[in-house]
Formats: C-alpha cells, sequence, structure tokens
C-alpha cells in the first residue's frame, strides 16, 4: 500500500531551513510514496516549494506533488500537481505538460468525472473523523467506491494511527495520505 505524506504550514513550518530539515527527518523515518507540498498561506510558496522539489529528488523514491499550481508544478520539475475538487477542468492541461496529476475528491461522482477526465489518482476523504472535513466517509463507503471505479484511490482524512492504516490495508484503496500521522 502506498503512502502519501502531505505537507501542513502547521507541522512543517515556513522557515525554509527547520522546512527542509523536518521534511528530511519524516522522509528519513516513514519513506512515503508521493510527497505534497501543501502551504495555503505562505507568502514564499514558491520558493518552498523549490526546496520541497529539491528534498523529494534527494529520495529518488518519492514522487513530489504541489497543490493547486500546474504551473509552479512544471517549473520546479515536481512528479505532478495535486489539484482541488474544483479544478478538474485542469485535468487536460496538466496531463498535456507531462505531469502526473492526483485531484482532491468527497464524492463518488467527483470520483468518476476526475476518471473521466484522465486523472491518475484521487484522494477520497474524509474517510476517518476529520478536523472541519465534516461527517466521515468510513471505511465500508471507501469499499462502495472501490467496486465502481478503476482509478487510484488514496483514502484521506483523520488517519493517525496504524490500526486506521490496517483497516484500509483491508480494502483496494491504492494508498492513503495523510499530515498529521506523519508528524
Amino acid at each position: 500500500m502506498k503512502k502519501y505524506l502531505i505537507t501542513s504550514r502547521e507541522f512543517y513550518t515556513d522557515t525554509p531551513a527547520i522546512f527542509r530539515t523536518i521534511l528530511y527527518e519524516q522522509f528519513t523515518k516513514h519513506s512515503p510514496d508521493y510527497a505534497l507540498y501543501r502551504d495555503k498561506t505562505n507568502p514564499n510558496y514558491n520558493i518552498q516549494a523549490a526546496h520541497f522539489v529539491e528534498i523529494c529528488k534527494e529520495f529518488k523514491e518519492i514522487k513530489s506533488f504541489i497543490h493547486r499550481d500546474v504551473k509552479l508544478a512544471k517549473e520546479t520539475g515536481a512528479s505532478g500537481v495535486h489539484l482541488t475538487s474544483t479544478q478538474s477542468d485542469e485535468i487536460e492541461y496538466a496531463k498535456e505538460l507531462g505531469l502526473e496529476v492526483i485531484i482532491s475528491t468527497h464524492t463518488i461522482d467527483e470520483v468518476l468525472t476526475a476518471e473521466q477526465k484522465g486523472a491518475d489518482m484521487v484522494t477520497y476523504s474524509p474517510i476517518f473523523a476529520s478536523p472541519n472535513k465534516g461527517e466521515p466517509k468510513g471505511v465500508e463507503e471507501l469499499e462502495t467506491l472501490l467496486d465502481i471505479c478503476k482509478i487510484k484511490v488514496f483514502a484521506l482524512g483523520g488517519i493517525i494511527s496504524h490500526e486506521q492504516i490496517e483497516l484500509i490495508k483491508n480494502t483496494k484503496a491504492y494508498g492513503f495520505a495523510s499530515i498529521r500521522y506523519f508528524y
């Protein structure tokens, strides 16, 4: 099962030297397969994104993704872009630039739309209770989705324990994504 580490300013800070150190430590400790630079408030987002991609490249097995910004993902040499659920119209453009595309989804219809438009993967959330993310879908709904779609699905939302990861491992999910688990 694949692991997808998502950064958050709350845990990873926006000071470049500290960010790089924390990221390096977490990559070494958890060995994620995918990593996303996501920071909605950093005034130096582009600079930090470049640091992020640089660190990911030191870990050759980690694919790097930039949140929301297709052009920045291409400019930094990231593996791909992670689009929000409202950006499905940008999937084709990102693919034309040679980027892998992960898109956030919260409904089965959004997953099927992302699949039809050519996204490579989706995150589906929230599976478990997560702050300010609404009612959790649960593992049963995740299993229902996985029986319907063919796209690779990362379970996301409220994943903080090994027990939750084991529940996801027992499904056909491609992997799990988390912020708090990796910090």
